[in-house]
Formats: structure tokens, sequence, C-alpha cells
């Protein structure tokens, strides 16, 4: 069953975020690629295992809210039903090289989310 698999916090100042959050629940934030303001967040359950990553961003615009990406089989099937049900695509697929696939939608009720799909790994 598709859950929420990632959460993006967007942040006018990445560095007083991560002060707020980091001294409020303990998140841990690591840089990924130095060309890129963003980080990505650890956090931990109740009972310390690892809990449900995140990142955080620069905001982009002044409507930008905390965003979780549903994580799905397939991007392109569950767009499909997105639309069929009454919901709309904002962002198309894209790939995210090495990492996944995802794409931003529109619920009927006006909350955004996005879908997530896994990169498959050849071993």
């Amino acid at each position: 069953m598709p859950t929420i698999v990632h959460f993006d916090i967007p942040a006018d100042d990445s560095e007083r975020a991560k002060n707020f959050y980091s001294r409020l629940f303990g998140w841990k934030f690591e840089k990924p690629l130095e060309t890129m303001d963003y980080y990505l967040i650890e956090t931990e359950g109740p009972e310390g295992e690892s809990g449900l990553g995140g990142g955080l961003r620069k905001r982009e615009g002044a409507d930008q809210r905390i965003m979780n990406y549903i994580g799905v089989p397939s991007v392109d099937e569950y767009l499909e039903k997105v639309e069929k049900l009454g919901g709309r695509v904002l962002m198309p697929k894209i790939a995210i090289p090495g990492w996944g696939h995802l794409a931003i939608c529109m619920d009927t009720e006006n909350n955004a989310f996005g879908l997530w799909q896994d990169e498959e790994k050849s071993e």
C-alpha cells in the first residue's frame, strides 16, 4: 500500500530552519551536494528506530508549503489515477538521476502532494 516516504520543508533561511528543527526534534541534517541549498533530514521514531526521511530546501515561492511524497510502484500509473479521480497533475513526471522519479499533484481539496517512484537498481 502506498505510504508517505519523504517530506520536504521549504525555508527562507536554511540555517535558521536547521537550528529550529534540530533543537526541537533532534533531527540531523546532511548536505549531499555542495552545489545545492538542500539538506537531507534524518529522523528517529519514539524507540530510537530510523524514522521517515525528509529534506530542507530554499523556498521557491511565498505559497510553498511542506510537501509529502507518497511512494508508488509506478508514477505513470498513479498520474492516470489522479486525473480519473478528479485531481490535477501540477508537475509531470521527472527523473532524479540515481534516485528515482517524481511528479507533483493536487487532490480534490486543493492539497498538493508528490508521487515518488524509486529507481530500480540493477545488481
